[in-house]
């Protein structure tokens, strides 16, 4: 399964995942057809213009998650769909009609556009929000495990209206998979970190790095963390989508390492900023929670990137970009030698 010379369709394609995703499928020989709510908005679709092969093997295509049949243009003709697109408003006023509500339409959306294209096979990328959001941890977790809803709805932790929206989406896209017999698989990733092309911070960086910029409100997210490299993860759709015995559930993750160990190893690596060495409720002994890769492994997939590549290759991609400012202390001490 998988011919390279396939046409093939990215939703979401300007993002994190989707941008890097598209790069690789380029470099696979794939034509890719990319939507983006805006095409003509060069802010926001620049950094896939300007990829290799994307000339004679990239089209940008208009099409938004909030209106029913705007996929079904890019999508016609394709033997496969990676549907990446999902809104990420975690500061959302209404989420259930910013965030919850479109995710699982635009979801259904896809589906029906896959359906009337008959494409051979859908990657969904969804989320470790929807498998371990619970109580109480477990110390390991597969792709049988979902997220518990109620708990969510009532907690309110940052992030919850992401967790609901891709836990709910991934139920309704297995419900009309079996119910139209489409072949449809996801991919589970844990926290996406890693060098990226986009201009702006990704979503995921704003949590893999908050020991860095302070912001707190994220160190629940890795306090018993788990990771993935970005080159990894799209590997892994690729791999998933070519494979001929791929079916069901997989989780993708690297790598566990709690908030400890995460600032350890970026204040081992980039001093000049004033990264907490500890955090509460959290020390060296609190037990890492793992999830298990073992049926995304047992298909053949082998992750290539370590934890010090991620945050590393993150790190440095964001102070490329101007937008990772070395700490405040590190300013101010600039300042008064400039003035020397």
């Amino acid at each position: 399964m998988g011919s390279e010379a396939e046409t093939v369709c990215v939703t979401g394609a300007a993002g994190f995942i989707g941008s890097w995703l598209v790069m690789r499928l380029l470099e696979h020989g794939y034509t890719v057809r990319a939507t983006v709510r805006d095409p003509n908005n060069m802010k926001k679709v620049k950094h896939l213009l300007d990829l290799p092969n994307s000339k004679t093997h990239l089209t940008l295509w208009r099409a938004d998650l909030n209106e029913e049949g705007s996929f079904d243009a890019p999508i016609q003709g394709c033997t496969g769909v990676f549907h990446v697109a999902t809104p990420m408003d975690f500061e959302s006023k209404d989420p259930e009609n910013e965030v919850i509500k479109p995710t699982i339409e635009g979801m259904l959306s896809i589906m029906k556009s896959c359906a009337k294209a008959k494409v051979r096979r859908v990657i969904f990328t969804s989320s470790a929000g929807t498998v371990d959001v619970q109580p109480v941890q477990r110390p390991i977790y597969d792709e049988t495990s979902w997220s518990d809803l109620e708990f969510v709805r009532a907690t309110k932790m940052t992030g919850w209206m992401y967790f609901v929206s891709k836990t709910l989406a991934e139920q309704a896209a297995w419900k009309f998979s079996a119910e139209n017999n489409l072949d449809f698989i996801s991919i589970i990733p844990t926290l996406v970190v890693g060098p990226f092309l986009m201009s702006s911070f990704p979503p995921s960086l704003i949590t893999a790095l908050s020991p860095i910029t302070g912001n707190e409100a994220h160190y629940g997210i890795i306090r018993q963390g788990q990771f993935v490299h970005l080159d990894d993860l799209c590997m892994a759709h690729i791999f998933l989508y070519k494979h001929p015995n791929a079916k069901g559930r997989y989780i993708c993750s690297s790598h566990e390492e709690n908030i400890t160990g995460i600032a350890k190893l970026l204040r081992e690596k980039y001093p000049e900023h004033n990264i907490p060495a500890r955090f509460e409720g959290v020390d060296e002994n609190t037990e890492k929670v793992s999830f298990s890769s073992k049926k995304l492994r047992d298909l053949g997939f082998e992750f290539k990137y370590s934890l010090e590549d991620m945050f590393v290759g993150a790190v440095e991609c964001c102070r490329e970009k101007g937008l990772l400012p070395l700490s405040h202390e590190k300013k101010r001490q600039e300042l008064v030698n400039g003035r020397n």
